[in-house]
């Protein structure tokens, strides 16, 4: 095989893509090196699909650029480029045995009989079904009918395999069987594999490097300790794993505020009085009988063993409430003591900590934004026309069960639990966002009305 001189086989520059005016993609920028195994990590509806169709030519960039194995592919048809996907619904071929499935793509280019044979067998042997390649597809079970799609892909030594959530339709068993099977399989062919999911534990479980996908947009890169242990925001931190995450306040460099207490840290660079958010994993909490040496107290609410530890709720004398993971089991109604190490909480900075949206004055009583126009109590030195900031806090937003209640209509989009209360980002018809703290359960996808009391209405500046 010839040398390349490329180091990343895919490097993606500002790619976009929407369907229908509604933008699915923004500004995606990725570089993926030979060899490297990466995985697309995002919940449903997050573009993680649409940007492995782009990658393989299924689909055309409404704009950007692809580069693979070095040469410009943003246009060229899926048959022409140096890759392969393996889709979750295996569309192998019902009417040939295993061996001309796999076969197939190297027969269309007219290889010799001897080197088809050669390569199926090889490929057969990598994927843990030699002896196999005389079976109808139809008589095997999912996992070997995933090995034999994955077979059929890598026998034409692309220079990038695409998996498309392939073990989505498997069981626990196999599902678990099969990502040590696919690990397996990348160290032996030393080709990079794209791995598209929405299963967390899978990604940490295969990934050298996982993108984190949300609405469309690149939410963070890196190893799966960084992105466990060093989530760059709150959206992450939740996806990633359990954890607790809280409001917080850093009082100065390595030392924050958070659940009505002080605490050092590790964290600099934000600024004096700086509204944060706190990350604690509920394995770096550390639960013991209540003693001078506690930094916080709690009464444990539910304990459950979970086969290799004990999870735990625990609710402080301040009404914060924190999931604790721990070998030794605390039944609940006992007080305990919590000790956290400056090096297990994890400070990032807030996306913003009340809501912002542009807006233009009506009249003295009135502001237009979000595209209706609200009340207000004054407009002070604003003229009518005058473009403005129209700030709310989050705790003012109300919601309503019944849309038609409200001045906007939304849907649910995001739940985050804070500790002492839900923090709720509110997707709007016209695609905006509004962020809610409520007490008030809600679940995903509830479609609410929404109002902003006119006395919660800040006018500011543009």
């Amino acid at each position: 095989m010839q040398h390349k001189t490329y180091q990343n086989v895919i490097t993606i520059e500002h790619l976009s893509h929407a369907f229908g005016g509604k933008s699915v993609l923004e500004d995606i920028n990725l570089h993926i090196k030979k060899g490297e195994f990466v995985t697309i990590l995002g919940p449903s509806g997050c573009g993680k699909t649409t940007l492995l169709r782009l990658i393989g030519g299924f689909l055309k960039a409404s704009e950007g650029k692809i580069t693979i194995a070095g040469q410009d592919m943003t246009q060229t048809p899926p048959h022409l480029r140096p890759v392969n996907t393996v889709f979750q619904k295996y569309a192998l071929f019902p009417h040939l045995n295993v061996f001309n499935n796999i076969a197939f793509g190297l027969q269309l280019k007219k290889l010799p009989s001897e080197e088809i044979k050669k390569r199926v067998m090889a490929v057969l042997k990598i994927v843990t079904m030699t002896n196999y390649e005389e079976r109808d597809v139809d008589s095997l079970s999912g996992g070997q009918q995933q090995r034999v799609a994955i077979a059929r892909a890598i026998v034409n030594r692309p220079e990038v395999l695409l998996l498309d959530e392939p073990l989505a339709a498997l069981d626990l068993k196999m599902r678990k069987d099969m990502q040590m099977e696919i690990k397996a399989m990348h160290k032996k062919l030393g080709i990079s594999f794209l791995y598209v999911t929405h299963d967390q534990e899978e990604a940490l479980t295969l990934s050298d490097t996982i993108v984190v996908m949300r609405e469309g947009e690149i939410q963070q890169i890196g190893t799966p300790t960084a992105i466990y242990n060093e989530p760059a925001n709150s959206f992450v931190a939740d996806f990633i794993g359990e954890s607790n995450i809280l409001n917080g306040v850093m009082l100065r460099d390595c030392l924050v505020e958070f659940a009505g207490h002080q605490f050092e840290c590790v964290d600099k660079g934000f600024a004096p009085n700086e509204h944060v958010d706190v990350v604690i994993r509920p394995e770096d909490l550390y639960i013991f009988e209540l003693s001078d040496k506690a930094q916080f107290s709690g009464k444990v609410t539910s304990s459950i063993f979970k086969g290799v530890h004990y999870e735990m709720m625990v609710t402080t004398p301040e009404g914060y409430e924190f999931m604790i993971q721990d070998y030794h089991c605390f039944e609940a109604g006992r007080t305990v003591g919590l000790r956290v190490k400056p090096f297990d909480i994890q400070v990032m900075k807030k996306e913003q900590h009340f809501n912002s949206f542009e807006g233009s004055i009506v009249d003295k009583a009135h502001v237009r934004f979000l595209g209706e126009n609200f009340k207000i109590q004054t407009a002070g030195k604003f003229e009518n026309g005058s473009k403005v900031n129209v700030e709310v806090d989050f705790q003012d937003v109300q919601l309503h069960d019944d849309e038609e209640d409200g001045m906007l209509r939304g849907v649910v989009n995001f739940i985050l639990y804070k500790g002492n209360h839900y923090h709720l980002t509110i997707l709007t018809e016209g695609n905006e966002r509004v962020f809610v703290d409520t007490n008030d359960i809600w679940d995903d996808g509830d479609r609410v009305g929404i109002s902003f009391p006119a006395q919660s209405i800040r006018i500011k500046e543009n």
